[in-house]
């Protein structure tokens, strides 16, 4: 499934089911404010911020619990992503090797002294550099 079909399905299925908590929570108040015997419109307006207080905390759980779930299933794709990242990098750094590599074996006969010295000198430790970032990044792919 393509990330923007997910994250439409994510979310259309967050709409509804804050409407449906909306739908509720409306159907209680009202179901609450039609019962026979209501109290006075002091002890009305505290029992519906009670009602308002615990609307809000059930809510506050389903959120909770849709976060978690939903967490749960992304978390194998998370590792999974993590490791091709890993192994991306590690190619790329890789390539910089191939050209620090190429340009040592050219500058190869001025290692001591020539023309080409100061290239040499530059090529070694960048080549080393890269070679260790592409080593590590593919050690940890591998860990993971």
């Amino acid at each position: 499934m393509k990330p923007q079909s997910i994250g439409r399905v994510l979310g259309t299925g967050l709409r509804v089911a804050g409407r449906m908590a909306g739908e509720r929570v409306a159907a209680s108040a009202k179901a609450a404010a039609n019962t026979p015997g209501t109290p006075p419109a002091g002890q009305a307006a505290v029992e519906t911020r009670a009602g308002d207080r615990a609307a809000g905390q059930a809510a506050g759980k389903a959120t909770r619990n849709v976060a978690r779930g939903v967490g749960g299933f992304l978390r194998p794709f998370g590792r999974v992503g993590g490791i091709v990242w890993l192994e991306v990098t590690g190619v790329f750094f890789f390539l910089f090797v191939i050209v620090f590599g190429r340009a040592l074996w050219m500058y190869r006969a001025s290692f001591a002294q020539g023309p080409d010295h100061q290239k040499f000198l530059v090529s070694v430790p960048l080549l080393l550099v890269f070679l260790y970032l592409s080593v590590s990044a593919f050690w940890r792919a591998n860990r993971k």
